[in-house]
């Protein structure tokens, strides 16, 4: 081990002790046990005695304790905490798909004022980090597994953003669904391609038309995303797509100036547009091409 290695972890010398003082410390802060920073200290805490009862010796669980000791210490403190995850010396960088998403939703407004967003996207963050953890020690059977927990805690987080973004109060205005716009994937998105570098350049020139035309829309009161997939591939991954799709669609309209709220849903293989019963694999997977789409509803306000 390095200078540095047991300058870092050296101090660490007892991790049960250590997890239940600081377990202790964090029940007794008064802060809303659902922010993301409670949440994110307790997911550490969490992450560090799983490990700890597995006999991790490889200084995951010193690590954890240490990223929930500065979030705790912080908390108690009233002082500034970074919601940026550290390069952490025990943990490779696994599914950077995931990690996109992660961004995506932690920089929707909608996150930052939703504790129901925010705490299982804390845990998300946390848990890739421990996925992250299991590759670097080459147990890739073990982050595969992980994988199915942080998929389901992204889906949360982002339909609990979805449901805060929603007025609270009823519009003194009442409102109209316009025709939606529908954008065919395969046409939009390379193929099993889901973010902004994945837009093809048809996709593209739909999109700059929809932003074109909402700078001179009059009523329109807000935007509805919706990602779907074809019935191939397991439902967490084409949940996963369909709803990287979407947020890549938002992105892309807020980045061109669109203002308007903007909801964002994931809706995998759901609300098929066409049925096809091809035994050809290929001309099945081009039957199915109608139902990977991404569709852009418009609300209006009523006359």
């Amino acid at each position: 081990m390095t200078p540095q290695w047991l300058n870092t972890y050296a101090p660490v010398s007892h991790g049960g002790e250590a997890l239940a003082a600081l377990q202790q410390r964090l029940n007794n802060l008064p802060a809303d046990k659902n922010s993301y920073f409670h949440t994110k200290a307790q997911c550490w805490i969490d992450a560090g005695r799983a490990q700890r009862d597995a006999h991790d010796q490889w200084g995951f669980v010193e690590e954890a304790i240490g990223q929930a000791a500065i979030i705790t210490f912080g908390l108690e403190n009233d002082t500034p905490l970074s919601a940026a995850n550290p390069e952490l010396r025990t943990v490779s960088t696994v599914r950077p798909d995931l990690w996109k998403i992660v961004n995506v939703i932690k920089s929707d407004p909608v996150t930052a004022r939703c504790p129901e967003a925010q705490a299982p996207l804390a845990c998300a963050e946390v848990e890739l980090m421990l996925a992250g953890h299991y590759a670097w020690t080459r147990n890739f059977s073990a982050a595969e597994k992980a994988l199915p927990d942080i998929q389901g805690n992204l889906h949360k987080s982002a339909e609990a953003a979805l449901q805060c973004a929603q007025p609270s109060t009823p519009a003194p205005a009442a409102s109209v669904a316009a025709p939606a716009i529908t954008l065919r994937a395969d046409s939009a998105f390379r193929f099993n391609g889901s973010d902004v570098a994945a837009l093809l350049p048809r996709g593209k020139t739909q999109l700059n038309g929809v932003a074109a035309a909402l700078q001179k829309a009059k009523g329109i009161r807000r935007l509805s995303i919706s990602g779907y997939t074809d019935r191939l591939g397991s439902d967490a991954y084409n949940q996963r797509l369909s709803l990287q799709r979407a947020l890549t669609v938002k992105a892309y309209l807020v980045k061109r100036g669109v203002t308007l709220p903007i909801t964002v849903t994931g809706l995998g293989k759901a609300s098929p547009v066409v049925e096809c019963n091809q035994t050809d694999h290929v001309a099945l997977v081009q039957c199915l091409a109608p139902n990977r789409r991404v569709e852009i509803g418009f609300v209006r306000n009523s006359d």
